[in-house]
C-alpha cells in the first residue's frame, strides 16, 4: 500500500516537536488535505488534542504493545483512506524502553513502517554546532532513516547560512524554521483536558501558528518527502488472525457496554474501542458526573482513566451514580477499570485539594496523591491465577497509588529487574492502574466480551425463570 508519511522527531523532549507537529497538522488541514496523527508511544493525551481542537484522526502506533505487522495493519487501518499520515516522536529519537535500549522509540517506529524522518532541532545557543548534532543523529545508525531536518527557535537572519552549510556538508534536507513564538505556544495542560470552551481560543493559536508555518516551513517540500515513502507491505486482518486467533472472535450476540466518558474519564485507545465494537460490542457512552444511573441492559462496563482528582467533588456528590455502579459490578456485571477508573471504584479517592471523595465502594481502602510519579512506563503483566491470558503488555502514568492496589498480576519492567504485584481479577472485575491496549493481547478483550455475553444469558435466564 502506498501511504505518504513522515515522523517528526527531536533529539529529546523539550525540543518542540508537539507545538510543531500541531502545527503543521493545521497547516495542512487548512488546505484541505485529508491528514491522520499518530502518536509514537502510549501517551492518549495528543492525540485527544489533535482529534478534539485541530479536527484530524489521530491514533497511537507503539512498538511495545505491538510487533510490526500489527504495527503496519494499524497505520494502513487508520491511514488507508488519507492523503497523509504525519507521526509524532516520543523522547529522543533513539530512547526506547530500559534507557538502555531503542526499543518502542520513535526510531523503532520509523524502521518497522519505514517512513522518512524528519529531525526538529532546539537551534537556540547553537550555529556552526547544528551541524555536528545533526552529523550524530544521521551516523549513530546506519539506516537512521533520517531525511530531513527543522530547526526550532531560529531567526530569519541565521536560517539561510544554517540551510546551506548544513545541505552542503551533510546528506539532509533543511526543511524550513521556527522562530520564536510565545504567542502561539500551547501549554502542557491545555494538551491534557481541553475544555469545550477552550477550543476556540486553542483554535486561534494554532490558526497562527499555521499561517507562520506556511512561510517558515517548505511544506511542499514535506509533502514531497512524504509522497517518496516505499510501499507498504500491509497485513490482512485475516493475516492477524493465523498469528492470534483471539483476534477472530466474533460474540455470537451484540453484547452493551457502557463506557465511562466525561471530562474525568477520557482517556481511550480509539483502536481499543472500534476492536470491542468489531468482536461484538454496542458501545453506550455515559457521565459517571452527569448522569444519575447507568444505561439501561448494560452487559459489561468500561471505566478508562482521564482525570477523576480534578472532578472529584462532582463525582462525590453523583452518589446516585456510584451505587448504580456498586450495585451492578456486586451483582456480577462485567467491569474493565484503568487506572483513573480504578480510583473511582475505591471506597474515597484524594483529589487535587487533598480532600478523600466518598465514590463508589467496590474496592476496599482509598486511592491517594503520592508527590512524584509512583510507577511510570512500560511493564508485562503476567497473570498470577491461570485463566489463559497470558503475558499482556501495558504502561502506568500516575501520581496516586492505592492501599489495595491488588495482587492478581504480576508486572515486570523491560530490560529491569524491577517488578511488583498489582491488579485485581475476581470474578467479572479487572481493575489496576496499568493501562491496555488491546491489539497487544486480544485475549484481554475476547474474555471480557465473554463474560458480558454470559452476564447478559444469566440475565435473560433469571427473566425467563421469573415468567
Amino acid at each position: 500500500m502506498k501511504i505518504p508519511r513522515i515522523l517528526l522527531a527531536a533529539g529529546a523532549s523539550g525540543s518542540g516537536k508537539t507545538l510543531i507537529t500541531c502545527g503543521l497538522l493545521q497547516a495542512l488541514v487548512n488546505r484541505k488535505l485529508k491528514t491522520a496523527s499518530f502518536k509514537c508511544g502510549p501517551d492518549y493525551i495528543d492525540p485527544m488534542f489533535h482529534s478534539r481542537v485541530i479536527g484530524t484522526k489521530s491514533r497511537n502506533l507503539d512498538t511495545f504493545f505491538t510487533d510490526g505487522d500489527r504495527t503496519r495493519y494499524l497505520l494502513a487501518k487508520n491511514a488507508g483512506d488519507c492523503e497523509i499520515a504525519v507521526m509524532e516522536g516520543v523522547m529522543g529519537y533513539y530512547d526506547g524502553v530500559g534507557g538502555t535500549t531503542s526499543r518502542a522509540s520513535a526510531y523503532d517506529l520509523a524502521s518497522v513502517t519505514d517512513t522518512p524522518v524528519i529531525l526538529i532541532v532546539n537551534s537556540r545557543g547553537m550555529s556552526v554546532s547544528l551541524a555536528a548534532y545533526v552529523k550524530g543523529f544521521l551516523e549513530y545508525k546506519n539506516d537512521s532513516h533520517i531525511q530531513g531536518v527543522i530547526f526550532n527557535q531560529m531567526s530569519p537572519m541565521l536560517y539561510p547560512r544554517m540551510k546551506k552549510l548544513l545541505e552542503e556538508e551533510l546528506s539532509v534536507k533543511v526543511l524550513g524554521y521556527v522562530p520564536k513564538v510565545e504567542d502561539c505556544v500551547i501549554e502542557s495542560r491545555h494538551l491534557g483536558l481541553v475544555l469545550p470552551e477552550e477550543i476556540p481560543e486553542l483554535k486561534n493559536r494554532l490558526g497562527k501558528l499555521s499561517e507562520i508555518l506556511e512561510k517558515t516551513l517548505d511544506i511542499d517540500g514535506i509533502l514531497k518527502l512524504a509522497g517518496k515513502a516505499p510501499e507498504l507491505s500491509i497485513p490482512e486482518f485475516s493475516d492477524l488472525i493465523r498469528k492470534d486467533s483471539a483476534f477472530g472472535y466474533r460474540s455470537s450476540e451484540k453484547v452493551r457496554i457502557g463506557v465511562a466518558d466525561d471530562e474525568a474519564f477520557c482517556f481511550f485507545y480509539a483502536d481499543n474501542l472500534s476492536l470491542l465494537e468489531q468482536m461484538g460490542a454496542e458501545l453506550v457512552h455515559f457521565s459517571p458526573i452527569h448522569d444519575t444511573e447507568l444505561p439501561g441492559d448494560l452487559d459489561g462496563l468500561l471505566l478508562c482513566g482521564g482525570y477523576p482528582e480534578l472532578n472529584g467533588k462532582a463525582l462525590e456528590e453523583n452518589q446516585e451514580m456510584c451505587s448504580s455502579i456498586r450495585k451492578a459490578v456486586e451483582g456480577g456485571m462485567p467491569c474493565l477499570a484503568e487506572c483513573g477508573g480504578f480510583m473511582y471504584l475505591h471506597q474515597e479517592m484524594e483529589d487535587m485539594e487533598g480532600n478523600f471523595r466518598k465514590v463508589c465502594g467496590v474496592i476496599p481502602g482509598r486511592s491517594f496523591r503520592t508527590p512524584k510519579l509512583t510507577r511510570f512506563g512500560y511493564i508485562t503483566l503476567t497473570e498470577k491465577k491461570d485463566s489463559g491470558l497470558g503475558e499482556i503488555p501495558a504502561h502506568e502514568f500516575h501520581y496516586f497509588d492505592s492501599t489495595d492496589c491488588g495482587t492478581d498480576f504480576h508486572a515486570s519492567k523491560p530490560a529491569s529487574t524491577r517488578g511488583w504485584d498489582c491488579m485485581h481479577y475476581e470474578g467479572r472485575l479487572m481493575a489496576g492502574f496499568p493501562h491496555l491496549y488491546y491489539y497487544g493481547n486480544p485475549k484481554v478483550p475476547v474474555h471480557f466480551l465473554k463474560n458480558a455475553l454470559g452476564y447478559k444469558k444469566e440475565r435473560r435466564q433469571k427473566k425467563d425463570a421469573e415468567i
